[in-house]
């Protein structure tokens, strides 16, 4: 009998699924319908809330014989024929329906393969919902008081397969708003296909209850269990952090590529956003990316710091809960100041070409104090600069200077602790438009 039903089975996958439809007669609830994968084999799992008293009818598509045969775990390689079928027509019926079975409908050369659950033998069960005392940062234990175990199907090789209930589990977290810069609460769900006695979660940043609720065939016929956990006091930390350089546009700084940093003095904010359960909060800045020698340290969420140093400085933010079991460390910033450099121009041309080589300026890097004395060929002071950002724009008392030439003194220091004591010359160049489009020099 086996043999022959397994030659049978053998062509399964090269005959095709007839049009004829199942029913069930003497159901206290709607019948539930799940497409399985194809690859299982089977074209329909049908869950029903109680065999007992349960029929099963097909109605055929053709006037073609149709047998009825069932299988259990092995999977359709062992299926049986099913004897006692009542023929009327073409709708054959199977008067009593066993627990979680599988069933082939035979009509002519197609085939129809389902599994039949019986919910009944399942039943979800939860009378609590308990916090256990050992957590950790990242996960929350529950312990679940009650029954809610997978329940399986078999595919038509004889695999296992869990139908998955969708057992809800809602509580309170906290979520980071990039508009607003804050952590709001939010609602977060996780599902499970089935729960033993302990069940886990991504842990709250905040102070919660837990709800647990399902399952989902319970939920389609109005029968949906509900129990909520003692109230849970939040140990995980988080927090969002961003580094914001102030910009400075001087067209007479030499630039650096870099993310962050570039030529000193840089000013940079850094912010921080923390979850409720963070005590303690702090900015490091060390000179080792490992940060073995932590040189400076701000307790505040939200610095701002200037960078004056030349080389390479790593800047994290560190944050725990009260008893320090919990600690969040955010990715380092690397800030680089580049090497310091002066150069001077030795002529330029004002009251000329407006916008064309009229002032006098340094072209710098990572000057962090500037000194710069300009004098005429008799020694009167005629400028100063104490930014190596400004210029001379050859006026003096208001009023432009003759041309010629006149001597610069400067006095300033690098981000990397160099010293500049720089004289030279500067020769005025005046040009004068002559109205004809062109210039001539004085």
């Amino acid at each position: 009998m086996r043999r022959l039903l397994f030659t049978i089975y053998s062509l399964f996958a090269v005959l095709s699924v007839m049009a004829g439809s199942v029913s069930f007669q003497g159901n206290s609830k709607r019948v539930i319908n799940d497409k399985p994968a194809a690859s299982t084999g089977l074209n329909d799992i049908f869950v029903l809330y109680n065999t007992n008293g349960v029929s099963m009818q097909y109605n055929a598509s053709t006037t073609q014989p149709v047998k009825w045969y069932r299988f259990s775990n092995l999977g359709g390689g062992f299926a049986e024929e099913v004897a006692g079928i009542v023929t009327n027509g073409k709708t054959t019926t199977l008067s009593k329906v066993d627990s979680d079975m599988g069933y082939i409908i035979e009509e002519g050369n197609s085939r129809y393969y389902f599994w039949v659950v019986d919910y009944s033998r399942h039943y979800l069960d939860i009378d609590a919902l308990n916090i256990l005392p050992e957590q950790d940062c990242d996960r929350v234990a529950l312990n679940v008081v009650g029954n809610a175990a997978a329940i399986k199907y078999y595919t038509i090789n004889g695999q296992a397969k869990e139908l998955s209930r969708e057992i809800m589990l809602s509580y309170t977290t906290l979520a980071y708003d990039e508009e607003t810069r804050v952590y709001n609460p939010i609602e977060a769900t996780e599902t499970y296909s089935s729960i033993g006695e302990t069940i886990r979660a991504a842990a709250p940043l905040c102070n919660t209850e837990f709800e647990l609720k399902g399952d989902r065939f319970l939920a389609t016929w109005g029968e949906m269990l509900s129990v909520t956990s003692p109230f849970f006091a939040a140990t995980s930390v988080a927090a969002t952090t961003e580094a914001t350089q102030t910009p400075r546009e001087v067209a007479n700084e030499k630039r650096e590529e870099t993310e962050l940093g570039g030529s000193a003095p840089v000013e940079i904010e850094f912010y921080a956003a923390v979850t409720d359960a963070a005590i303690y909060t702090e900015w490091q800045f060390s000179r080792d990316s490992q940060f073995e020698n932590i040189t400076l340290r701000y307790n505040e969420p939200v610095i701002t710091h200037t960078f004056r140093e030349n080389g390479t400085t790593y800047v994290r933010f560190v944050a725990g809960n009260a008893d320090a079991t919990c600690e969040f460390f955010s990715d380092t910033y690397e800030v680089f100041i580049g090497e310091s450099s002066i150069d001077c121009p030795n002529a330029f041309s004002p009251n000329s070409s407006e916008g064309t080589n009229d002032e006098w300026k340094v072209s710098y890097k990572s000057i962090i104090s500037f000194e710069c004395h300009i004098f005429n060929r008799w020694g009167v002071q005629v400028a100063e600069l104490t930014d190596p950002s400004q210029g001379w724009d050859g006026k003096h008392g208001g009023k432009y200077v003759p041309s010629g030439v006149y001597y610069y003194v400067i006095n300033a220091t690098g981000a990397d602790g160099r010293k500049y004591k720089l004289k030279g010359d500067i020769n005025i160049i005046n040009y004068k438009y002559n109205g004809s489009g062109s210039s001539s020099a004085q």
